[in-house]
């Protein structure tokens, strides 16, 4: 009977460490990963987008769409909010008109499309200037549905910013 019981405790003592184990590796990353988390609750941003280029958009939204998916950022007390507004030449790039592009451009333009509809479906806020889209000559009616056009994205991002949102430029 004591021959039992031993085997039983170490038994359970294995299954308490691989149970530990698997709770740790299960886990998110602390914020200890980025010390810029520690103590932070949430993580509020708005992208000031005025970058032209579909290749490179398509690089750096990879980034953007990382901030709030990271596990890091996941893990805070409260879901994070991000906001992009897009003036200058990155309103073209949510234009479905393409003219102002090379051929070679269009599969980046489709796929940053399609980055933007994911993100929207996200619950990422969408902006696009409509002062901007006047001053490129691009039609606000060709905008993707997914993006609201404001007046000035430039109110939007000082909106934004007074509701305690970080500002990143992307230019």
């Amino acid at each position: 009977m004591n021959r039992n019981n031993n085997a039983i405790a170490r038994h359970f003592f294995a299954i308490m460490v691989v149970t530990f184990t698997i709770a740790l590796i299960a886990s998110p990353a602390a914020s200890s990963e980025y010390a810029a988390l520690d103590g932070v609750k949430q993580v509020k941003a708005v992208f000031d987008v005025s970058l032209g280029s579909p290749k490179m958009a398509n690089i750096v939204f990879w980034a953007v769409k990382n901030v709030y998916e990271d596990e890091s950022v996941r893990a805070l007390s409260k879901p994070p909010q991000v906001a992009v507004v897009f003036h200058g030449p990155a309103v073209k790039l949510i234009s479905t008109n393409h003219k102002d592009f090379k051929d070679s451009d269009k599969g980046a333009l489709d796929e940053f499309a399609n980055i933007i509809r994911q993100m929207k479906k996200d619950g990422v806020k969408l902006e696009v200037c409509l002062y901007a889209l006047k001053v490129l000559g691009v039609d606000p009616a060709t905008i993707i549905p997914e993006v609201d056009i404001v007046g000035n994205g430039f109110i939007s991002v000082v909106g934004y910013q007074a509701q305690g949102y970080s500002v990143v430029t992307i230019d």
